[in-house]
C-alpha cells in the first residue's frame, strides 16, 4: 500500500488507521512521546505517547461538549480550572462564556503548549487571551493545594496511563470536591463504553459517593477508541437535566446545541447499566 500509514493501536486486537501526508514534529519529552503529524483526512492531528489526542477536523466535538455541558449547567460560572488540555481546545471554548472572568490551564507537559501554538492555532488560539493563566505543573497537586476556588473544573487529561493515572481515582475527586466552591461542579473526560467498561463503572461509583449529582453523557468523536465517548459530570448542586431554557445564551458551536445538551444525557442501554454499576 503506497504512502505512510499510521496506526494507533487502541486494543490488543484493534486499531485506527490514518495516511500520513507529513510529519511536523516528534519528540520525547519529559513525560511521554509527543507527535504531531499532517493527515490526509483529518488534518494536523496530535498523538502522545501513541494515542490520538486532538485531530483539526473532529476536535470541535470534544471539546464543545467538556466545556458547554458543565458551563451552561452552572448559573455563574467565573473562574474555571481546566486539567491537562495544553491543545487549548477546552479554553477556546470556555472563553466564549462571557460571565467568565479567569480560566486557568494546568497541564505538565509545557511542550504539549507549545507545539499545539505552532501546529493547531485554530485549537491553540485561546491561550494567549489576557483571561488566561497558564501554568506548566501536576493537575493533581494542584487540586490537592486548592480549596474552595473554583466555579467548574474540567478535566481534560489524557488515557488513564502515564503521567495520567492520578486523575482517575478517587482521591482526585475528592480533591476536586474540595477545590471547588460550594455550589461547584466539574466534568471529567471518561473514554469509551466498549473497551473501558469497568473504568467507566469505576469513575462513576467513585464519583457518586462524593457528588450528590452525578451524570454520565456522551458524544460521537470518530478518532477516539470506538468513536462514542463517555464524559462524567459531578456537582454539589444542579443538575444539567434541570437547566432553565432562559439560560442557555447564543454561543458560536458546530456540535453542541442547547436541545443537544439534555439529549446527551439519553444513554444507550449498556451505556446507562455501566453508569449504574450493572453491565459485563
Amino acid at each position: 500500500m503506497a504512502g505512510l500509514w499510521y496506526t494507533e493501536k487502541q486494543t490488543e486486537n484493534f486499531g485506527i488507521t490514518m495516511k500520513i501526508k507529513k510529519t511536523h514534529h516528534v519528540e520525547q519529552t519529559d513525560f511521554q512521546l509527543l507527535e504531531i503529524v499532517e493527515t490526509e483526512e483529518w488534518g494536523n492531528m496530535l498523538f502522545l505517547d501513541g494515542m490520538v489526542m486532538t485531530s483539526e477536523r473532529d476536535e470541535f466535538v470534544y471539546h464543545e461538549m467538556v466545556a458547554h455541558v458543565p458551563l451552561f449547567t452552572h448559573p455563574d460560572p467565573k473562574k474555571v480550572l481546566v486539567v491537562g488540555g495544553g491543545d487549548g481546545g477546552v479554553i477556546r471554548e470556555v472563553l466564549k462564556h462571557p460571565g467568565v472572568e479567569q480560566a486557568v490551564l494546568v497541564d505538565i507537559d509545557g511542550k504539549v503548549i507549545e507545539y499545539s501554538k505552532e501546529y493547531l492555532p485554530s485549537i491553540a488560539g485561546g491561550l494567549d487571551d489576557p483571561r488566561v493563566d497558564v501554568q506548566v505543573g501536576d493537575g493533581f497537586m494542584h487540586i490537592a493545594e486548592s480549596e474552595n476556588e473554583y466555579d467548574v473544573i474540567l478535566v481534560d487529561s489524557t488515557e488513564p496511563v502515564g503521567p495520567a493515572v492520578n486523575l482517575f481515582t478517587k482521591g482526585f475527586y475528592a480533591g476536586i470536591s474540595k477545590a471547588l466552591k460550594e455550589d461547584g461542579l466539574f466534568v471529567a473526560q471518561s473514554d469509551n463504553p466498549w473497551f473501558k467498561a469497568d473504568l467507566i463503572r469505576q469513575v462513576q461509583k467513585d464519583v457518586r459517593e462524593i457528588f450528590p449529582v452525578t451524570r454520565l453523557y456522551t458524544a460521537n468523536i470518530p478518532t477516539y477508541p470506538s468513536g462514542l465517548w463517555c464524559f462524567t459530570l459531578g456537582s454539589k448542586k444542579y443538575d444539567p437535566l434541570e437547566v432553565e431554557a432562559d439560560r442557555f445564551h447564543e454561543i458560536d458551536t458546530k456540535y453542541y446545541t442547547d436541545e443537544l445538551h439534555k439529549a446527551a444525557f439519553v444513554l444507550p442501554k449498556f451505556v446507562k447499566d455501566l453508569a449504574e454499576g450493572e453491565g459485563e
